[in-house]
């Protein structure tokens, strides 16, 4: 687990989050985290991680939002969602940003947005192939591990979330998280 940013460090970040689905341009953003993530990091895949899913997934992003309320910053996280059968959903491709990891709650804001927006969709049960050194997070936001796994040679769990924990938007209401951080 990183440790927590030195005050100064943290007073340089913005404060506040906003968690949406992707448009275009930041779903072309968010691939570019993956690959930066995942492939150059992580060395899960050689140049790049997409996949046949990417065809059909739902892409959410985060951005900062500036103290004085102009438009979004960059993308700094990414999950996508995608439905394998009726009434069951899965998670995946979870990235943060390095520099952005050690704030400790836009990867949990992806992961409600994520859940919450499939519970919206029909989601009777969402799972994740969740990397063994984020188990303890996924354990935080209520979810159950289901199996030891490996997964890009790598050992993962198959995780499964808490829906009552995920509930689903109401009629109208804008499928996003904001990410309020004090300081």
């Amino acid at each position: 687990m990183n440790a927590p940013l030195p005050l100064a460090a943290r007073l340089q970040l913005p404060r506040h989050y906003l968690v949406t689905h992707a448009d275009a341009g930041t779903r072309a953003a968010a691939l570019q985290l993956r690959r930066a993530v995942f492939c150059d990091e992580q060395g899960l895949f050689a140049g790049d991680d997409a996949d046949a899913i990417d065809g059909h997934a739902i892409t959410l992003v985060a951005r900062p939002l500036p103290d004085d309320g102009g438009a979004p910053g960059p993308v700094v996280g990414t999950v996508r969602i995608h439905r394998l059968e009726p009434g069951v959903w899965q998670g995946s491709r979870l990235a943060v940003a390095a520099d952005f990891r050690r704030i400790g709650a836009i990867g949990g804001a992806l992961i409600q947005l994520a859940v919450r927006s499939a519970n919206t969709l029909g989601c009777t049960r969402f799972i994740a192939q969740v990397q063994e050194r984020n188990v303890t997070l996924f354990e935080r936001l209520h979810w159950a591990s289901v199996a030891a796994i490996a997964l890009h040679g790598q050992p993962h769990r198959l995780m499964e979330a808490d829906l009552a924990h995920y509930p689903a938007f109401a009629a109208g209401e804008a499928m996003q998280v904001q990410l309020r951080r004090g300081r």
